[in-house]
């Protein structure tokens, strides 16, 4: 029997909820990634790896605030803990090796090809080994051409971040490609999801009754979000971040500058001036700390 199924139980409210999440982890991934290019001094391997997490765990999370909203009406659902998390794992793994490879080999055509399929790729695999997750009351099918359109999707998407990840720099408009970039998974996802047919085994259900997949995927939700909360804490504390560019290069080195410049000014000579002579230079005496003071000398003569 086929299955009836219902993608938006809750109304908008996952759906929203989802795209925010995309949106947020997107945005401090982007965000990390920009970190490790402005300041070659800093820990680029870290800030990376923080860029790759945020994303991967932003996608991750979209993807199961989704599965919320999904239900087929003749049978229950429960989820494989295994494969969820081994869902993440795939999910920030992937990311990452898309974000190292623009990270440290620039965003020129083959590469950023490259790093864009591997990454989309994995986000798509990431996608349906959480479907594998999914239990049910018979089989669960996939239209083969929309599937191959949801991975497209992916790929491209993936590619677009990652060119944005190396060439966008300002605040507002990383702000504007994290948006893009939750449009862009929320899309693959719900195009994923347009696949999916179930084939229901007779008409009985008590076998699958019990907990709720919200019971489970609540608890395995939180961990992500405090991550992505904690990572914006480090973002928004950064203060390169927070001042862009432009203005970090404007008040941080130019003050440091400046501060040296006016350590490395000479101290001013003063002369004395001798009756019926020119000005004689004074000669510097130590003072009890260590430091150099102009010597005073009387005038010649007996005008004392």
């Amino acid at each position: 029997m086929q299955g009836t199924i219902d993608g938006f139980r809750y109304g908008a409210v996952t759906p929203v909820a989802a795209y925010l999440m995309a949106c947020l982890g997107g945005a401090l991934g982007l965000r990390c990634i920009v970190r490790s290019l402005l300041d070659e001094e800093s820990w680029k391997p870290g800030w990376l790896a923080l860029g790759a997490a945020s994303i991967g765990c932003g996608i991750w999370t979209m993807h199961f605030i989704a599965m919320l909203g999904f239900q087929v009406e003749e049978t229950g659902i429960r989820y494989d803990t295994g494969l969820t998390l081994l869902s993440l794992a795939v999910a920030i793994v992937v990311v990452g090796v898309g974000v190292f490879i623009v990270g440290y080999r620039g965003a020129g055509r083959i590469t950023l090809g490259v790093a864009g399929v591997v990454t989309g790729l994995g986000v798509a695999v990431m996608h349906y080994l959480g479907m594998a997750a999914v239990e049910v009351n018979g089989d669960v099918r996939y239209d083969t051409l929309t599937v191959a359109l949801s991975v497209a999707i992916a790929i491209v998407a993936a590619t677009a971040a990652l060119w944005a990840a190396v060439t966008v720099r300002g605040f507002m408009t990383s702000l504007g490609a994290s948006l893009v970039m939750g449009v862009a998974v929320s899309g693959m996802h719900y195009t994923a999801m347009a696949a999916v047919s179930v084939h229901v085994h007779g008409n009985s259900s008590e076998a699958w009754a019990g907990e709720s997949p919200t019971s489970l995927l609540l608890p395995m939700l939180l961990g992500p979000a405090v991550f992505l909360l904690l990572a914006g804490v480090v973002v928004m504390f950064d203060p390169l971040l927070v001042l862009g560019d432009g203005e970090w290069n404007k008040s941080t080195p130019s003050r440091r500058t400046s501060a040296v410049d006016r350590a490395a000014e000479p101290a001013p000579q003063h002369g004395i001036a001798q009756p019926g002579g020119p000005v004689a230079p004074a000669r510097p005496r130590q003072d009890q700390y260590g430091a150099t003071a102009p010597h005073w000398a009387p005038p010649a003569g007996n005008d004392w």
